[in-house]
């Protein structure tokens, strides 16, 4: 199978199981449990991981712009510049690629493996559908958590530049976050929130695919993995352009 048939084929099945995932999402049975369950593992286990890149991205962006934005005279702006590039382009990135490297690949990892050694074969003997128990539980635990994370990395993100400005720059506190705020509006928010929401059903759908397509034994489970992360990111990037165009246009009115 050469590389486009192969890529029309990968297109193809991964439309199919979008397309069951929908129209099973309302359907009984209902796995509460199992919801919950991944949002903890998706949610609060990435939690310090967020935290970590949240805080230290705002604190380089704020060290980075200081320089610049006093040569021009407009330092007290910088609380609105880093809130501003937090909400609207690097929390929701940063935060699903992280998660597209923690959790998607662990998705495709779990549920390789359950092929692999043939648990889903016999799921499927005692009557239970993969695609409600497995597959959609992850699908609404990330696109649950992933603007919930976001949120944290934006608020983190802001913080660790507060005190970058504090610091480094010698601003007052009350300066940047009166800045800040000026960011901070309802169009902003839902904007900063619609990525990761798209984000998150990007990295399960396709940690559940890559994971589900598990072919190799063991050796095919590392693969998919890997796969599952890299598409997954590279897909997030692409998409990225796409609803920033669309929210600008919407939104924002730019």
């Amino acid at each position: 199978m050469n590389l486009i048939t192969r890529g029309i084929y990968q297109i193809q099945e991964l439309t199919l199981l979008t397309w069951r995932v929908l129209r099973s999402v309302y359907r009984p049975p209902y796995y509460l449990r199992e919801i919950v369950h991944q949002m903890d593992v998706s949610g609060f286990g990435s939690l310090p991981i967020i935290l970590l890149t949240g805080f230290f991205t705002g604190a380089v962006l704020a060290l980075n712009t200081g320089n610049t934005l006093q040569r021009f005279g407009v330092q007290n702006v910088s609380g609105q510049l880093v809130a501003t590039s937090l909400i609207r382009e690097l929390g929701p990135v940063l935060t699903c690629l992280m998660l597209a490297g923690r959790v998607g690949s662990g998705i495709a990892a779990e549920l390789g493996s359950m092929l692999v050694s043939e648990q889903i074969d016999a799921m499927r003997a005692l009557g239970t559908d993969p695609i409600k128990k497995l597959v959609i539980p992850r699908i609404v635990a990330l696109v649950t958590m992933a603007p919930a994370l976001t949120i944290i990395c934006d608020m983190v993100g802001t913080l660790g530049g507060l005190l970058t400005a504090m610091t480094f720059q010698g601003q007052a506190s009350s300066v940047y976050l009166a800045s800040a705020q000026e960011a901070v509006d309802f169009n902003e928010i839902i904007g900063g929130l619609i990525k990761p929401t798209v984000f998150g059903f990007i990295i399960a759908i396709l940690g559940c695919y890559k994971g589900l397509s598990t072919t190799g034994g063991t050796v095919g489970v590392g693969r998919s993995t890997t796969q599952a992360m890299v598409s997954a990111s590279i897909l997030i990037i692409a998409v990225d352009f796409l609803l920033q165009k669309l929210i600008l246009s919407v939104l924002l009115q730019r």
